[in-house]
């Protein structure tokens, strides 16, 4: 059983306001939430309903979860269709450096919730570990974005920084890539494992004050010639594709 208290308060969660305040955020779904158990972050409370619980117990019972029904979970879930596990956790409260020799992805006002999500699944696909935001990017603890994940939020370190000042620090160690329309073909281009890739907001790409520290303009070309095509690629794909041709030929 839930009380109605606990209902309300959890339901604040769904606010980015209450989970600046409180420091926890939500993760629902089975593999999210079994990813999540399996990792360094701190388990607050996990909510499970009956079907789920007689499926999964061994490993649950570990965690003491609260039973509760259909009904309840779909008033405190943030998903059209509520899960049958949903979990409250600590967000981290640091992270830690990112070493000289380790790639690093870096989102330049990413605003779309899925889009994040899916890069930073994506970068745990292909073991990047680092990933930097600017200020303005969409929250990572944002339910939308955990979901995307489906569980790779708890393999990646979420960096959030000024990023012309972070690229000006970077940029005597490591060359800094940006995505653009003129840049050059990626099948061509030389890659070092240690690069920072940026890759820009979903309509307006890179802003200018961080375009200025980018060192190498690079660019997915369109494969169809001759005809009209897209105007561009979304940013979770055109990362997705980056991250391919960069982990496949990097030194």
């Amino acid at each position: 059983m839930i009380s109605k208290n606990r209902i309300s308060q959890i339901r604040k969660l769904h606010a980015k306001k209450f989970r600046d305040e409180s420091g926890f955020f939500l993760v629902e779904g089975y593999k999210s939430v079994e990813m999540l158990c399996a990792s360094d972050f701190v388990v607050d409370e996990i909510f499970v309903t009956g079907e789920a619980m007689a499926d999964n117990a061994e490993w649950l019972e570990q965690h003491h979860p609260t039973l509760i029904t259909a009904e309840e979970m779909s008033r405190i879930s943030t998903m059209q269709t509520p899960p049958e596990l949903l979990a409250i956790a600590r967000q981290r409260q640091s992270q830690p450096d990112i070493p000289a020799d380790q790639p690093i992805i870096v989102l330049d006002h990413i605003s779309d919730p899925g889009n994040l999500g899916t890069i930073i699944r994506t970068a745990d696909w292909f073991d990047i570990q680092h990933i930097v935001c600017s200020p303005d990017c969409v929250e990572c603890y944002n339910p939308k974005v955990i979901q995307a994940t489906m569980g790779s939020f708890t393999h990646i370190h979420i960096h959030h920084r000024s990023l012309p000042e972070f690229l000006k620090q970077e940029c005597a160690r490591r060359h800094i890539l940006g995505t653009f329309l003129d840049g050059e073909d990626i099948r061509q281009f030389e890659f070092n494992r240690n690069d920072i890739v940026v890759i820009g907001n979903e309509s307006n790409g890179i802003s200018a004050e961080v375009a200025n520290a980018v060192t190498h303009r690079i660019t997915i070309p369109a494969a169809a010639q001759g005809r009209d095509t897209a105007e561009s690629l979304n940013a979770a794909v055109a990362a997705a594709v980056v991250m391919y041709r960069w982990r496949s030929v990097g030194k």
